[in-house]
């Protein structure tokens, strides 16, 4: 037995494929151009994640325009001004909004996924979008013949689908990212409003047998975005018991930058579903400092204090780049993060005797 280590899923871009996204949004090379710098992007970051020895990969998002919104890129039913999201150090983030019915996934996860298949020579984690971050899309007026509960019911067949065609697809574990959780106590501390994307989050997890939601994972975090957070001065208290009450077989929870990590672990550890795995950050992409492996080693050693080594991974914080013009931390940098966080945590196991 040994500990798992998994990154979140994004990695920054590529040179040249920033350069590209560039020019193809100046109209000086065309999509297929642009396509295949995608490629040689998402071939260099899983050969890289594979020489660091990584024993699960992910593409790094490099194929996809953001995180959160590959699959309503490009569709002629959406406006650029929906919600925005603020951040600490005055930054903001604005989501697209619905400006006609129905909704429909345009771009499919399982597409990142078989593309990074191609490459890779160990298991293939994917990332999605959560349905709670999408209901976020549908306009506060409401659409002309199109309701809120229409909406929602097509949300959740898309993520449905969108998460069994990467279960199909041999994904080594689907995680749905739901950044957006912690933000939702910091803008609703009644708790309303994450209690609606837990069940939300729940009608699709629902669909999916036991064993499937064995590889099923769930992320949190308080964002991650030009260096800054959005949420991290939520109390992690008041968002870990609802968030557990996910039907999900992993968790994956940012806890490097936070100010008093034993707190929050024994919050977990009071509120982890049984037969869950809980996968701990322990290095933060927000700080540009490079971990060590022994700052890694000491956070594992601290967590299995709390939590069975048995249901214990490790994780970054988040992702390190979840939008695709995000530059706060370089790619190197990034690199040397996730290899600290797989040294570190082996050195952890071999002090726990796993």
């Amino acid at each position: 037995m040994t500990i798992p280590s998994e990154l979140i899923g994004s990695i920054p871009r590529s040179s040249e494929l920033l350069g590209a996204i560039s020019s193809h949004a100046a109209g000086t090379i065309d999509g297929a151009a642009l396509a295949e710098a995608r490629q040689r992007a998402v071939q260099d970051t899983v050969r890289t994640l594979e020489s660091l020895g990584s024993p699960v990969v992910t593409d790094g998002d490099q194929a996809k325009p953001s995180a959160f919104t590959y699959p309503v890129a490009g569709a002629g039913n959406v406006a650029a001004d929906g919600v925005v999201i603020p951040y600490a150090d005055g930054h903001t983030r604005q989501l697209p909004v619905l400006t006609a019915g129905p909704f429909r996934y345009r771009a499919n996860a399982e597409q990142y996924l078989r593309a990074a298949q191609k490459v890779a020579t160990v298991p293939v984690k994917q990332s999605v979008v959560a349905p709670s971050l999408l209901s976020l899309l549908y306009p506060p007026a409401g659409l002309s013949g199109y309701s809120r509960e229409q909406f929602l019911d097509d949300v959740v067949s898309g993520a449905e689908a969108d998460i069994r065609g990467c279960l199909d697809a041999g994904a080594h574990v689907v995680q749905l990212d739901v950044t957006e959780a912690r933000l939702a106590v910091k803008l609703d501390p009644s708790g309303g409003v994450l209690a609606d994307f837990v069940e939300l989050n729940n009608r699709v997890l629902s669909r999916f047998s036991p064993a499937e939601r064995a590889r099923i994972g769930v992320h949190t975090d308080p964002g991650n975005d030009q260096g800054s957070t959005h949420s991290l001065d939520v109390d992690y208290a008041e968002l870990l018991p609802s968030f557990f009450r996910l039907q999900a077989g992993n968790f994956y929870l940012q806890l490097a930058s936070e100010s008093d990590p034993d707190r929050v672990l024994a919050v977990i550890a009071d509120h982890l579903p049984a037969e869950a795995r809980v996968f701990v950050g322990v290095t933060d992409p927000v700080d540009p400092r490079v971990e060590t492996p022994e700052e890694v080693r000491d956070r594992v050693l601290g967590a299995a204090r709390h939590l069975p080594a048995e249901r214990l991974g490790t994780c970054d914080d988040s992702g390190f780049a979840p939008f695709a013009d995000d530059r706060s931390i370089s790619r190197d940098s990034a690199f040397a993060k996730i290899r600290a966080r797989l040294e570190g945590t082996a050195m952890a196991a071999e002090q726990l005797g796993l």
